[in-house]
């Protein structure tokens, strides 16, 4: 009989977050968990805009450009599997606390780096931080939303990683050479001052506490969240309705990943993550020195060049947050990697000549790339149950964490040993490859709830 009771306790939890209308609420927690985010995206990027600057100054060759490039992704590779358990043993605000407390004070200390070694250190450390922050928001913030117009609902949030790139390559453009490489990591380091405090007044995921049987402390996270929509019971609530919801009886277990339906689920994600990122970071981090390396262009439109690039993967990211509800996570995906394949692969046919070839080609292939890097952190946390949401998401980033190590090191590797227009056709390779396996094996997820998609 306790069985049944708790049982229907957790589908009246689920039930009572689903009721909930989107609303001032639902956009403050946004804030509070997308400003990490954001600084999330410029921490991992600004790299990119202070090498120009330290190569010359430390004598840094392009192997050891893409080292420290790749330096971070490893630290993130590490941080989100850990993050991941982490968020699954402890809850979802507690990971987030610390993931940004160890982001952004890493910051702080990258900008007292006196030499490559030391800087290889700080950000090896701060990637850590890095690599639990974002899978673990995505999960928190699928939990709280409803089944109804979630892909927008997330993803607009989710825009401010890309907002946070296109900052790191705006702010890249002026700070640098005005101000010096040293001030992108403080600006980076501003979240380790603000946001664990506001994360700390954040409730706990009701999902999450339902699902570790902690019934009362996910009424009480129910109840405060309902406060705040109703504006303390000034607001009219909607009805309950999906009482039926089925709720699994099972223990966080990471084999469960590799077993019955979710086998062919994490072998999917994982190409898709690995397909995206590998373009992503190695096409972003590495345009500015492209752009002064190999075409020698000054330093100013080299980071110009790269912020039109990183202003057209945002504008790709806000049209399939508009869009991916209508049109489906599974075609924007297949479709979106047969764009950005399609002016990769113009882009190598064109023999990459000159600068504004490389400006036109990529940053058109970006905004379709940029959309899937953005829309994998709606994606991922719908295809697994709560119990082991966090998990699931963190280890299908890390195969982000791999490509986004990978990709700028073969990047460097390419450039200092064969020619660049090798490198577009190997990215267009890779996104077509991301096409077929998403077009074939992925699952469609909009417009169900959470529980109806994960058993």
């Amino acid at each position: 009989m306790s069985i049944e009771i708790n049982t229907s306790r957790q589908q009246n939890i689920i039930a009572r977050l689903e009721r909930l209308p989107y609303s001032f609420w639902h956009v403050k927690m946004r804030l509070i968990v997308g400003i990490a985010t954001f600084f999330d995206a410029f921490d991992a990027v600004s790299i990119a805009y202070i090498l120009p600057v330290i190569a010359p100054l430390w004598n840094i060759s392009p192997t050891q450009t893409g080292l420290l490039i790749s330096i971070s992704y490893v630290g993130q590779l590490l941080g989100a599997v850990f993050f991941g358990w982490y968020a699954e043993r402890s809850g979802r605000t507690r990971a987030l606390f610390w993931s940004i407390a160890i982001m952004g004070g890493m910051s702080f200390l990258c900008a007292t780096a006196w030499s490559l070694n030391s800087l290889l250190l700080f950000r090896f450390i701060q990637g850590f931080g890095l690599g639990g922050e974002v899978p673990i928001a995505a999960a928190y913030i699928n939990e709280v939303a409803k089944a109804h117009g979630r892909g927008k609902f997330i993803l607009l949030y989710e825009l401010v990683f890309v907002v946070g790139l296109v900052l790191a390559a705006l702010l890249g453009y002026w700070v640098v050479p005005h101000l010096g490489w040293h001030y992108m990591f403080l600006i980076g380091g501003i979240p380790a001052i603000i946001i664990p405090l506001f994360i700390k007044n954040l409730p706990e995921s009701p999902r999450w506490l339902a699902s570790k049987m902690r019934l009362d402390e996910a009424e009480k996270a129910v109840e405060k969240i309902e406060s705040n929509v109703s504006n303390n019971g000034q607001i009219a609530l909607p009805p309950l309705e999906n009482s039926g919801i089925k709720v699994a009886e099972k223990s966080t277990n990471w084999r469960e990943l590799f077993q019955g339906i979710y086998l062919r689920r994490t072998l999917t994600v994982w190409v898709i993550w690995f397909s995206a990122y590998f373009i992503t970071y190695g096409l972003t981090t590495w345009l500015p020195s492209l752009y002064s390396r190999v075409y020698k262009l000054p330093l100013e439109q080299s980071l110009l060049f790269s912020l039109i690039t990183n202003i057209a993967g945002l504008a790709g990211a806000f049209g399939c947050a508009m869009l991916v509800d209508i049109v489906g996570r599974k075609a924007w995906f297949t479709g979106a990697f047969l764009g950005g394949s399609l002016f990769m692969f113009l882009l190598w046919n064109s023999g990459a000549g000159t600068p504004y070839l490389v400006l036109i080609y990529a940053s058109l292939s970006y905004t379709f790339i940029a959309s899937i890097s953005l829309a994998l952190y709606l994606y991922s946390p719908e295809i697994y149950p709560t119990r082991m949401r966090a998990l699931g998401s963190s280890i299908g980033s890390a195969w982000l964490r791999v490509a986004s190590a990978l990709g700028p090191y073969i990047t460097g590797m390419v450039v200092a040993g064969y020619s660049i227009s090798l490198v577009f056709i190997i990215f267009a390779v890779v996104a077509l490859i991301g096409a077929i396996i998403t077009g074939i094996f992925a699952i469609e997820t909009k417009g169900k709830i959470l529980e109806e998609i994960s058993p």
